[in-house]
């Protein structure tokens, strides 16, 4: 299953998605602050210039190069606007986080405490980019001690025995967030919100003919050939840039359609929404009864021998991915089938271009590898760690190719690799600290692999997906 950044757990009835661990957010980045804790002087009516509580975007195909941004700047940020047109490149993140001191419409309440234009927070809801709790959430070992006191303050007992909101609801319980789904939702004093003020942006949604990739469209579901440099059902911070929105506008339906299993961004191929609630569920139920197979091609830069692969990987949510060739207890089994693999040429640089394909200097790029791959174990990542694990990385993969090429040069390097070098336990988290510290980059569009086959209920529902980016600039 794909992630994309502080993994999204269940939608709820309500429509809103909660995250699971809210203490996880607080594992954000470096320009965050922590808690602003304001007091409001006069309630300014930011809501006139909003027609409605849903503030409908249009789906702009033009890009600029600079994100939400005019000339000027507030406070080391630059002066923010609109969050379209998309902009071509991700700024630097910014995730803030609020203690609610006064009750009031939440865009009024952030608007004030941020210096943020009404109709850029106003996106912001839209994107799925604010969050709320109705307690605030422990704060990191990173916390300063204004911080600390400001969390003790709003979660003391004598203050929420008096909050009717939490009556009945353990504090763990009313720790959870969720998204903020609309402009005028009333946050009262004491709720946390969390907002990610720089959402991951994915330009490559406005490029893209999206009726192209429907590959079929029945009652209960549709099968989605999705495009590199996607998101199949958005981010944590953006959930408008995503295949299943701009497929169910390009069908026309007023419903949107649910993900029921997820790749990564930078692959392509076969995904399946469903239409309705129901057939998510039930789709679910196929996947964990193991009815839904799934067939990849893999463009390697060297070839990997037929047969099935094992590895265990490391049960902790942090890319990369780290593997072993030893069963480690508590480690998940990864197991994968190479079906065929094919000496074809090297994507040309024309090609390589228009998909950001970089080579890293990889020693021989006169021949690449096309290996068919039955996927029989379905981890995140999976595909990708364990062919470079095997010295045979897929190509344009930055996060892992660097990696593999790394530990070629220098066997050992890899924590886990079959070549390490530690003795102790220090050793190893060193080895480990060292290894992500050095590796881990995001591709920035696509990378050599395509989900080009997905079936169930023995093949009952077959499909499959167009020939992959690499087949159209073959050298």
């Amino acid at each position: 299953m794909g992630s994309a950044s502080a993994g999204l757990v269940s939608i709820f009835s309500n429509g809103y998605r909660s995250l699971g661990a809210p203490v996880s957010s607080w594992r954000t980045l470096a320009s965050s602050s922590l808690y602003k804790h304001y007091k409001r002087n006069s309630k300014g009516a930011v809501l006139s210039c909003l027609s409605s509580s849903k503030i409908e975007l249009a789906c702009l195909s033009s890009k600029v190069d600079v994100a939400q941004t005019t000339t000027s700047s507030v406070n080391g940020y630059h002066k923010y606007d609109r969050l379209l047109p998309c902009p071509s490149e991700n700024g630097p993140p910014r995730v803030e986080h609020l203690v609610v001191s006064e009750g009031g419409p939440v865009l009024e309440y952030i608007c004030k405490s941020l210096d943020l234009p009404p109709l850029f927070v106003a996106d912001l809801i839209h994107f799925g980019a604010v969050y709320y709790a109705l307690v605030c959430p422990q704060p990191p070992p990173s916390a300063t001690p204004e911080q600390i006191r400001i969390f003790k303050e709003v979660t003391a007992p004598s203050v929420l025995s008096k909050r009717t909101s939490i009556k009945g609801k353990t504090v763990r319980e009313a720790q959870k967030t969720f998204r903020i789904t609309h402009v005028e939702q009333f946050v009262e004093a004491g709720t946390y919100l969390r907002v990610h003020v720089h959402p991951k942006r994915f330009p490559r949604c406005y490029e893209i003919d999206w009726k192209s990739r429907i590959i079929a469209v029945a009652d209960s579901y549709v099968v989605l050939d999705k495009p590199a440099g996607t998101s199949v059902g958005g981010t944590s911070d953006n959930i408008e840039e995503s295949c299943a929105t701009f497929a169910s506008r390009a069908l026309g339906f007023s419903t949107p359609l649910k993900t029921t299993h997820q790749i990564d961004n930078c692959t392509e191929g076969c995904v399946v929404l469903a239409r309705t609630k129901e057939y998510c569920s039930i789709f679910h139920g196929k996947i964990r009864e193991k009815k839904v197979k799934k067939l990849y091609l893999a463009l390697t830069a060297a070839p990997v021998p037929i047969g099935i692969i094992t590895h265990y990987m490391r049960p902790i949510n942090v890319a990369p991915r780290l593997i072993s060739e030893d069963f480690i207890k508590g480690w998940y089994l990864c197991k994968l089938e190479v079906m065929e693999c094919k000496e074809v040429p090297w994507p040309d640089p024309v090609i390589q271009q228009k998909y950001c394909i970089e080579d890293f200097e990889w020693p021989s790029k006169d021949r690449a590898y096309e290996c068919k791959i039955n996927l029989l174990t379905g981890r995140t990542h999976q595909v990708r760690a364990q062919l470079a694990a095997c010295g045979a990385p897929i190509v344009g993969d930055s996060m892992y190719m660097p990696a593999a090429i790394a530990e070629m040069a220098n066997p050992g390097l890899s924590p886990f690799g079959k070549y390490k070098k530690y003795t102790t336990e220090s050793d190893k988290e060193m080895a480990v600290t060292k290894w992500f510290a050095r590796f881990g980059k995001e591709p920035k569009v696509a990378i050599g692999l395509q989900a080009c086959q997905i079936s169930w209920d023995d093949g009952e529902h077959f499909y499959e997906a167009r020939s992959p980016w690499w087949r159209s600039g073959m050298a």
